[in-house]
């Protein structure tokens, strides 16, 4: 065993209680409570992204095409495009590509016991994936799409539902805003077997779902319309790639659009989640970095007679060095651990158990989501490590300049 190396240890496990005892729990503490706040912020943000961004994956896809219109206002109705096989075809000869379906919006207002409340009717076909909204839904059933003229059931929101005092299998006037003044407008009556929250407010108080094949019948569109189509990719992490590519393959008529683009508040409200991610980072680092730093030195003025003893039996500045950056190692290895297992736990323990609750209406979510990415929890443990170490070189460097005799002396 290296003669540093065994110093160190004497001195890390002995037990006379001594001032550099506790400016070692100390910095132990603080090495800790840094990490932890590392893993546990990782985590969180982590969460909340993820969590969220797929609440809007989920309602919407991940790519919206339909026709390219410049100064049309993203959530509105749009110009109807004939779906065909061919455009069907481009898009699915992308291998990133999941699943296809088509949709339709049209403004309209819902009316119950005399109260009405405005929405934007999202119709949708027998193609479309319900399941992948089956965590959304809190009452009742998705429509049913079945073969006949139209489709008389839709899904509205419980915050619709609430503000209409709206039940399961009531039925509701639904009145379609016309194209033009001139034209009537048209109602209907339609059956609630529905009722979802997703917990995104600008969603749950805009759309209800329902058969787009009423509104082709209100828009007088022939059965081959659509609005667009939603487009599902295997990897989110293709979206921008996959849009890339069916922008450039498309005809002209037809435009490609991540829902990155077409809803950008709620991802540039992620985003800032970034920001305070690496806010906390630096904090947590330098607080950890300036804990380590005082502690090496003042165990450094504490054994300053140990290392005039050593100088003067022979021991040389590079060997007393590595005796005080094993010990300083040794302190910051017990905060990285200690840290990574209760910022763990405390991860864990939410994740299971939801015990931090949220203002839905605020934050999208009713309890704190955690979603732990093990590597980013091993780089930060390992990357505080080397920046520890690295960081405790240039305090450790007193010892070399110290002089035997006045190291003796020293009191």
């Amino acid at each position: 065993m290296q003669l540093a190396l065994f110093i160190a240890k004497r001195l890390a496990f002995n037990t006379e209680k001594t001032f550099s005892r506790f400016i070692i729990r100390l910095s132990i503490a603080a090495t800790t409570v840094s990490v932890a706040a590392m893993i546990i912020t990782l985590a969180f943000v982590n969460g909340f992204q993820h969590t969220i961004s797929e609440k809007v994956f989920s309602f919407w896809g991940h790519i919206r095409v339909q026709e390219y219109e410049q100064t049309k206002s993203i959530i509105s109705e749009e110009t109807p495009l004939y779906g065909n096989d061919s455009i069907v075809k481009i898009i699915k000869q992308n291998t990133a590509v999941l699943h296809v379906q088509s949709f339709a919006t049209k403004s309209a207002v819902i009316e119950k016991n005399q109260e009405i409340e405005g929405v934007l009717f999202k119709g949708v076909d027998s193609s479309y994936n319900f399941q992948r909204l089956n965590s959304f839904l809190v009452k009742g059933k998705w429509p049913s799409l079945k073969d006949s003229l139209y489709g008389k059931q839709i899904a509205i929101s419980v915050s619709m539902a609430n503000s209409l005092n709206i039940s399961i299998n009531d039925t509701i006037n639904t009145y379609f805003i016309a194209s033009t003044l001139e034209a009537n407008t048209p109602k209907r009556k339609l059956i609630v077997t529905g009722i979802y929250n997703t917990g995104i407010e600008q969603y749950d108080k805009l759309f209800v779902l329902g058969d787009i094949r009423l509104l082709r019948r209100i828009n007088n569109w022939e059965d081959a319309e659509i609005g667009g189509y939603e487009v599902i990719v295997s990897d989110t992490k293709m979206i921008d790639t996959t849009n890339a590519l069916l922008y450039h393959e498309l005809p002209d008529a037809w435009v490609s659009k991540t829902i990155k683009d077409v809803f950008p508040n709620v991802f540039d409200w992620l985003n800032v989640q970034d920001v305070n991610k690496q806010v906390i980072f630096v904090v947590m680092a330098i607080v950890a970095i300036i804990n380590l730093i005082t502690c090496l030195l003042i165990l450094v003025l504490e054994r300053t007679r140990m290392v005039g003893l050593l100088k003067a039996l022979g021991a040389n500045g590079n060997m007393i060095q590595k005796v005080f950056l094993y010990y300083a190692t040794y302190i910051a290895c017990i905060g990285i651990i200690l840290g990574c297992c209760i910022g763990l736990g405390i991860c864990l323990l939410q994740q299971y158990t939801g015990i931090i609750q949220l203002d839905e209406a605020a934050y999208y979510v009713s309890k704190a989501p955690v979603y732990i990415i093990w590597w980013q929890v091993l780089l930060v443990c390992v990357a505080t490590f080397f920046v520890s170490f690295f960081c405790l070189i240039i305090p450790s460097m007193i010892v070399r300049k110290m002089e035997a005799v006045k190291a003796i002396s020293f009191r």
